[in-house]
C-alpha cells in the first residue's frame, strides 16, 4: 500500500506543479524562446526541452499505464519545479516575462505567469 500511496502523492505533486496543458507546453518547445534556455551539452539539445517532451508524453499518459519509472520521473520534475521557484526570478517583476528564468521553468511544464 505503501507504493501506492507515494504514487498518489507523485501524481498530486507533479500535476501540481506543472500547470500547462500538453497542448500548451507542446507548442512552447517549438519557439525560440524555449530552445534558447538552459544548459546544452555539447551544442546539442538542453536538458529542459528534452524534459519538456517528456512532461508531454507523461500529461498525455493514462493514469493506470504509468510505471515506476514515470512516476520517478514525476518527482524530478516536482523537485526541479519547485528548486527554481525558489530562486525567485528577476527582482524587477515586470521582468519576468521574458526571463530566462520563466522560459526555463515553462520548458518543464510550469508558467510563473499562469492564473487558474
Amino acid at each position: 500500500m505503501a507504493k501506492a500511496d507515494d504514487h498518489a502523492e507523485t501524481y498530486a505533486a507533479f500535476h501540481e506543479a506543472v500547470n500547462m496543458t500538453p497542448a500548451k507546453l507542446e507548442a512552447y518547445l517549438e519557439t525560440d524562446e524555449s530552445q534558447s534556455v538552459g544548459q546544452k551539452t555539447g551544442g546539442g539539445e538542453a536538458t529542459g526541452h528534452r524534459e519538456g517532451r517528456r512532461i508531454v508524453a507523461l500529461l498525455r499518459t493514462k493514469k493506470a499505464d504509468l510505471s515506476d519509472d514515470d512516476y520517478a520521473h514525476m518527482a524530478k520534475v516536482f523537485g526541479y519545479v519547485h528548486r527554481h521557484l525558489k530562486q525567485g526570478g528577476p527582482e524587477d517583476k515586470s521582468a519576468v516575462k521574458d526571463s530566462p528564468w520563466r522560459l526555463s521553468l515553462m520548458n518543464w511544464g510550469h508558467d510563473p505567469l499562469k492564473h487558474d
